[in-house]
């Protein structure tokens, strides 16, 4: 004989809800801890010196030195040997798989706005290279943007052109 479990009745307690105000409010126990305050006294265990050790230039402020200093010893970015020239104004090209030209609408041609507008890229007056990773589905007619030879053949092959 099959015997039915009893399910358990919520108990429901009469009491009144207490109303919640800003100044009730408490963090949970442990999870706040008071700031240290350094330098007040033995008693606090990090009085006297505050934890800055004893005397010397660490132990005054603003005495950290510099990035790359090595104790007045000729540090290794001058004693490393230089060799060619880097250009401060490269931009690197944005690159945007042509993959990714299936978010565009239909018949909209492929310049660095419409590029920006459809979140391929940050930047529209920044260089942008297409790169031949994935599939081309529809035609595209390519302005202002450079092109790798896999993504050329891609585009081409589905009835797309490249214009300068």
């Amino acid at each position: 004989m099959a015997t039915a479990k009893r399910r358990a009745k919520p108990k429901t307690k009469s009491a009144a809800v207490a109303k919640l105000s800003l100044h009730d409010l408490k963090p949970p126990l442990g999870s706040h801890r008071a700031r240290i305050r350094k330098g007040r006294g033995p008693g606090s265990g990090i009085g006297k010196t505050a934890g800055r050790g004893g005397k010397g230039q660490t132990a005054r402020s603003g005495g950290a030195t510099r990035p790359g200093f090595e104790g007045g010893q000729m540090p290794l970015i001058r004693r490393i040997p230089k060799r060619g020239f880097t250009n401060p104004f490269k931009q690197p090209a944005q690159v945007v798989n042509v993959r990714h030209l299936g978010l565009l609408a239909d018949g909209v041609e492929v310049t660095p706005h419409t590029l920006f507008g459809a979140g391929l890229v940050r930047r529209p007056d920044h260089p942008i290279k297409l790169l031949g990773m994935g599939d081309v589905q529809r035609k595209f007619v390519v302005k202002g943007v450079a092109v790798s030879t896999s993504a050329r053949a891609k585009i081409e092959q589905a009835g797309g052109t490249i214009e300068g």
